[in-house]
């Protein structure tokens, strides 16, 4: 587009069933389920196109870590406080390592304990 620099992403949803308690200084929460939302963007170096099944296969490698299990007994969680933002934290690790792979950068992620309530982390 004449005059304008654009930056193509996709954008890829998914959901995982798990649960978690969180660690307080007195003690440990309830434990209580959630359906996460798990709203990634990602862009692709020199803006190839890349297979949506081949993303969403790369995504499903993580997911499936966690995926109907108590959170608090998965590894880094087991040791690592099962928050909102350190699951956000450990996935964004965890899919940027494996997109590499597919030349591809996770721009953007988005991680929802609720409708309402996401944690997000956005690459500068």
């Amino acid at each position: 587009m004449d005059g304008f620099e654009t930056y193509s992403t996709y954008k890829l949803t998914s959901y995982i069933n798990a649960s978690h308690a969180v660690r307080w200084e007195g003690g440990m929460g309830k434990e209580h389920m959630h359906t996460w939302a798990v709203i990634c963007e990602i862009h692709v170096n020199n803006n190839q196109m890349v297979p949506f099944n081949q993303i969403e296969n790369e995504l499903k490698e993580v997911s499936s870590r966690v995926s109907g299990k108590f959170l608090n007994e998965v590894p880094p969680f087991d040791h690592v406080n099962p928050t909102l933002e350190n699951l956000t934290t450990y996935f964004f690790q965890v899919i940027t390592e494996l997109l590499r792979k597919s030349n591809a950068v996770l721009t953007r992620l988005e991680i929802g304990e609720s409708p309402t309530r996401f944690y997000c982390i956005t690459l500068k």
